[in-house]
C-alpha cells in the first residue's frame, strides 16, 4: 500500500469542500475497506493537537467521502495554514491489535471568504 498520500488544499473560509479517495493495495486493486471506521481531523499541529476539528468523512463503495461543511469551515482561522489526516481503522479481534492507516495527508491553507464590494 503506498500510504499516505499528499493532498494540500487553499479553502475559503466558510465554503463547502468534499473530496474523495479511492484507496488501492499494493497491486493496485481496490482496497476492500469493509469494517473499517474513518476519521478526518483537521489541527493547528500535527499530531493532532488540543484546537482539533472534525470533518465529515463517511465510507461507500470502498471509497471515504470527505467533507469540510460550511459551519465547520468558518471556525477555521483565515490566515492559519492547518494539518490534516483522513485515517480508516478496523478493530482487532482478539489479541490482534486495530488497524489503522492514515490514507491521505497535508495542508489546508485558510483564505477569508470572498465577499462582494456595495455596487458590484
Amino acid at each position: 500500500m503506498a500510504f499516505p498520500g499528499t493532498y494540500n488544499i487553499n479553502y475559503y473560509q466558510g465554503d463547502l469542500y468534499e473530496f474523495n479517495i479511492y484507496p488501492k493495495d499494493s497491486t493496485g486493486a481496490t482496497f476492500n475497506l469493509s469494517g473499517y471506521s474513518t476519521k478526518f481531523a483537521i489541527s493547528t499541529t500535527r499530531p493532532a493537537g488540543s484546537t482539533t476539528y472534525e470533518g465529515l468523512a463517511t465510507i461507500s463503495d470502498n471509497a471515504v467521502l470527505c467533507q469540510i461543511p460550511g459551519g465547520i469551515g468558518k471556525q477555521l482561522t483565515p490566515g492559519t495554514t492547518y494539518q490534516y489526516d483522513v485515517q480508516i481503522k478496523k478493530a482487532g479481534a482478539g489479541s490482534s491489535p486495530d488497524k489503522i492507516y492514515t490514507l491521505l495527508s497535508g495542508q489546508i491553507t485558510v483564505t477569508a471568504d470572498v465577499t462582494r464590494m456595495a455596487g458590484d
